[in-house]
């Protein structure tokens, strides 16, 4: 089973690119994640994960969140590798979300920070089935 869940801060804005020919949106960002308990020195320590995510997904991501928001990510981690012009061989090891949640708003549409985006669900969890987000003020809900 391969399997991973994360929940970090975007340690800068998402980047959206696009493949070429069929043109699916492809964002790729790193999630920095706090350890559990400081370290010898007492210093809290953190580990930066790069993820990869792809759709629609992809699209909501870079629209809607920014550097240091709090998202979710779950999916699986992928080891890959290639050769650099140096003529070296490289690894990259990554997350490819299959889920992901907005934990925090703010990203470049969303008009800067609105807060954290708390509901009794605990974020909004967004699939590649779902439509585009549009953020709502709580003044304009009914109840």
């Amino acid at each position: 089973m391969n399997k991973v869940v994360l929940i970090g801060r975007l340690t800068k804005d998402p980047e959206l690119k696009f493949t070429p020919g069929s043109g699916t949106a492809v964002a790729t960002f790193t999630l920095a994640i706090d350890r559990r308990y400081p370290s010898k020195d007492g210093n809290r320590e953190a580990d930066f994960i790069p993820v990869v995510v792809w759709g629609k997904q992809a699209e909501s991501t870079a629209n809607y969140m920014g550097k240091g928001k709090l998202m979710g990510v779950s999916g699986r981690i992928q080891t890959r590798s290639y050769d650099a012009k140096d003529g070296t061989k490289r690894y990259i090891t990554e997350v490819v979300a299959d889920e992901v949640q907005f934990l925090e708003w703010g990203g470049k549409q969303s008009g800067g920070n609105r807060g954290n985006f708390d509901d009794s669900m605990g974020g909004f969890p967004y699939d590649s089935n779902g439509a585009d987000i549009t953020p709502i003020d709580d003044g304009e809900i009914p109840f």
